[in-house]
């Protein structure tokens, strides 16, 4: 039986995911773990790795499609094993077209398309050989005229431009002519790469446009989400003044140990992890009216992209070395800024930490994380006036707010991890004891 590939649920409260493009194509040999396809979810695009090792075909989502989780989406044969369309295409009408329409190789979809449509495929040219749904859409959207154009409503389409299903899917997101556009690919197909250099009248504007669009789509997502969370979950906060020369000792000496590029995020990672392990009461999520007990404690860290905002999880930090969570900190951020996380990179947060202090921020409130129960909000490091013994004395602090979901904590429990958050930054060697 061959292996079924599904649009994976990647968070909790995932009903669907984008299919953003396919690593591999229909035809091609895969082999177990190896990157199949990327898709979008609303925190993250993950790369998503072959189930199994064999030939993929029956592709049924295409680039750009939104598929509901747990739909099969393409199937991987063994090798040897025979291929049977799980939809078969339906056959073409006598009126469809001539008989050389049934001889070009195109995908079932481009075929259902092409029949609704009444579009010949014979007339459509791809750089691959193959007419894929894109290209049908392409070719039916060339077709377009205003109404009232009479004769030249009616006279038929000129052969599309060669082009990859990638480059009609940029150009139209960026308003290019393909025909314009000189082609570098078999028989001057015109490939994405012509595309994103394309010096087209306008280009520029219609980037920004497009650009413009991609932002707002995934900022909406987000913006859902975090409007879900504001207005379900009965936010409070706790804001704690701690001082960090301590810290800045620790940092330098665990730099000089591990000889690894430690930071300050990776330090307050180890911190929150021995605090959560002393008050495991807040490591617990609201979900179902009942309160959930986390075992591992998984560390969330908010990154920035320029098209939104992604928590990539270290996973059981307490059990880690500086070093470890410093060289998986850094491979994690430099993942997601280049978008290439996979799913298990995303899963499994029970607590979150947003670090702005690198953007002069003093303090602010984040937004619980859902669904879990609470999350660190951490402000620059600053020299500051603080009584000690009574007398005005400057000191390193930083600013921490705990935002808190009130329905999984109060605030006295919320209370005691930050207390004993502040007691362990403001003397790190208590994690020796």
């Amino acid at each position: 039986m061959p292996t079924n590939v599904i649009m994976p649920a990647l968070e909790l409260a995932q009903e669907t995911g984008k299919v953003l493009r396919w690593i591999k194509s229909p035809g091609d040999t895969v082999q177990k773990g190896e990157p199949l396809l990327e898709i979008e979810t609303d925190k993250v695009t993950v790369e998503i790795e072959a189930p199994a090792s064999g030939v993929l075909r029956e592709v049924t989502a295409r680039a750009g499609d939104v598929v509901s989780v747990g739909k099969t989406i393409a199937l991987i044969f063994a090798a040897g094993e025979a291929s049977v369309s799980a939809v078969p295409a339906a056959p073409a009408p006598a009126a469809a077209g001539p008989a050389a329409t049934g001889a070009v190789k195109a995908s079932p979809l481009a075929r259902k398309l092409a029949e609704q449509h009444g579009v010949d495929l014979a007339r459509i040219t791809t750089a691959s050989g193959r007419v894929e749904k894109a290209d049908v859409l392409a070719y039916v959207e060339s077709r377009k005229t205003p109404a009232g154009n009479g004769a030249a409503a009616r006279a038929p389409a000129a052969r599309l431009t060669a082009a990859s299903p990638k480059a009609r899917r940029l150009a139209a997101e960026r308003g290019v002519d393909l025909r314009v556009v000189p082609g570098s690919g078999p028989g001057g197909a015109v490939l994405a790469a012509d595309v994103t250099t394309a010096k087209a009248p306008a280009a520029a504007a219609a980037t920004a446009g497009a650009a413009a669009q991609g932002v707002s789509n995934i900022w909406r997502i987000m913006a859902e989400r975090m409007t879900s969370s504001w207005t379900t979950a009965p936010h409070f906060y706790l804001v704690r003044e701690v001082t960090v020369s301590r810290l800045a000792s620790w940092l330098g000496q665990a730099r000089k140990q591990t000889g690894a590029h430690v930071t300050y995020t990776d330090l307050l990672v180890r911190l929150v992890a021995a605090a959560i392990a002393q008050q495991p009461r807040v490591n617990v999520s609201w979900k179902e009216g009942t309160i959930v007990q986390h075992a591992d404690i998984n560390i969330g860290l908010a990154v920035a992209l320029d098209d939104g905002l992604v928590v990539p999880v270290l996973h059981r930090a307490n059990t880690l070395t500086l070093a470890q969570l410093a060289e998986r900190r850094e491979d994690l951020v430099s993942r997601a800024q280049a978008g290439k996380l996979r799913p298990a990179d995303i899963q499994g947060g029970t607590f979150t930490i947003s670090n702005l202090g690198m953007f002069g921020v003093d303090a602010f409130n984040a937004i619980v994380n859902p669904p879990q129960a609470a999350i660190l909000a951490v402000g620059r490091i600053a020299d500051r006036v603080v009584a000690v013994n009574g007398q005005p004395v400057v000191q390193s602090t930083m600013v921490l707010t705990l935002s808190c979901d009130h329905r999984a904590l109060d605030g006295a429990r919320g209370a005691r991890f930050l207390g004993a958050l502040a007691d362990l930054i403001e003397e790190p060697l208590a994690l020796l004891v």
